[in-house]
């Protein structure tokens, strides 16, 4: 299991952090919301766990814009303020679950592991953006089949459009386990779709980020 902890007070995630290793769980740990939001947004994570309290974005603000973005991910909300309101607040947005702090780690756990086991909830089949319209059953973009690979790398930058992913995580969603692979892969497909892309005269287009990967945008 991967999360993401955003937390400010170091001291208590420093803890927190050392207890979920123990249990094998892989954290990412960011302590401000606007760095919190931009790793949110992306397909990296089996949960997260978000303090209400953060400077420069609250953590309900992240999950509002998470959720408005179409991310699913389990969300555990955390928060000193033990107030019906504040957990009402959070569970309206889209939240998963809520802790109020000081918590036990070892619950914190238990949680987790309740929310990655449970039965995700059924998506979207269809998901837009702009003129473009990508049907997760049929793997069709606006009628045109796409291959299993094309459909793979389209999936991922249409449900984060306006933000960066990255070539490394292409290849681990679409490629997978497979034992010989390499970053030109994604370059040629992302060539596939652009192709496809102009052929429909779309004004949508995958932008390429210099030493980072690629996002789709709208011109």
């Amino acid at each position: 299991m991967r999360i993401l902890y955003v937390e400010d007070e170091k001291y208590l995630a420093e803890a927190v952090i050392h207890l979920l290793k123990k249990e094998k769980i892989a954290v990412d740990w960011v302590a401000d919301g606007e760095e919190g939001l931009d790793l949110a947004l992306k397909p990296n994570y089996d949960a997260v766990v978000l303090d209400i309290m953060l400077p420069k974005l609250s953590g309900l603000e992240i999950l509002k814009i998470m959720r408005e973005r179409g991310i699913k991910t389990p969300v555990i909300m955390l928060s000193a303020l033990n107030e019906v309101e504040d957990k009402i607040n959070g569970l309206e947005m889209g939240a998963d679950d809520y802790l109020a702090k000081p918590f036990k780690t070892a619950e914190l756990i238990a949680r987790l592991n309740a929310l990655v086991r449970r039965p995700p909830l059924m998506d979207a089949k269809v998901l837009n953006f702009e003129d473009l319209k990508f049907d997760l059953t049929n793997r069709t973009l606006n009628g045109v089949e796409l291959t299993d690979k094309e459909a793979g790398i389209f999936e991922m930058l249409i449900k984060t459009p306006g933000s960066a992913v990255t070539k490394e995580q292409i290849l681990a969603h679409v490629w997978g386990n497979e034992s010989e692979f390499e970053e030109n892969y994604v370059e040629v497909y992302i060539s596939y779709l652009r192709k496809k892309l102009k052929s429909l005269k779309s004004r949508a287009e995958i932008k390429t980020i210099r030493n980072l990967g690629y996002k789709l945008v709208y011109v």
